[in-house]
């Protein structure tokens, strides 16, 4: 590494306890490793949500990009913040998840709109500007476009699927889809 990426990487270390999974990419664009940190702590850590919403933000853009190593990395945080289990099971398993919170509910509908249909209808954004109001939404449209942008890279760049994780979606081995013509042992050649 050049003096900026050592730079870099000992920020990154300080703050997130080692160097890994998307900055090890990232670290080969100093300019855009800086950035994507600066954003992914401030969706992370700073941001006006509450951390079971940030963590719930991770996951739905994680699933949405068949990002495994990102949902690995968060799903028992999600859980222990708050997230329920079933709730999670669903959104690994692309079905509806069920919140008895209702402003968890709205928030979720209007997650799941914009990531799946890229737009948000009228009233699901209405209930979730009445519980969380304007600032949290410009944030959880940050946080979804940083973990979006974070799978993609995850993907790309096929960065570890930590071995000794289960596999958490039933449609994805390896870095690939399965498929009735294809078998399970992994991505294609």
């Amino acid at each position: 590494m050049d003096p900026r990426q050592r730079e870099l990487a000992a920020r990154i270390a300080g703050r997130r306890g080692a160097v890994r999974g998307p900055f090890r990419v990232w670290l080969h664009s100093p300019e855009m490793c800086e950035r994507a940190e600066s954003l992914g702590a401030f969706a992370r850590f700073d941001c006006s949500l509450p951390k079971h919403l940030r963590e719930l933000t991770l996951l739905m853009a994680a699933r949405n990009w068949d990002a495994q190593y990102s949902w690995n990395a968060h799903v028992h945080q999600a859980v222990e913040a708050g997230i329920p289990e079933a709730a999670v099971k669903a959104i690994a398993e692309k079905r509806e998840a069920v919140f008895d919170d209702a402003a968890d509910q709205a928030f979720y509908r209007f997650c799941r709109e914009i990531l799946e249909e890229h737009f948000v209808a009228d009233e699901t954004f209405a209930r979730a500007l009445e519980h969380f109001g304007a600032k949290a939404l410009v944030d959880t449209i940050g946080a979804l476009g940083n973990f979006t942008m974070l799978g993609m890279c995850l993907n790309t760049f096929q960065v570890d699927l930590q071995a000794d994780k289960e596999p958490p979606f039933p449609d994805i081995r390896g870095y690939g889809r399965v498929t009735a013509d294809r078998d399970d042992d992994g991505p294609r050649p």
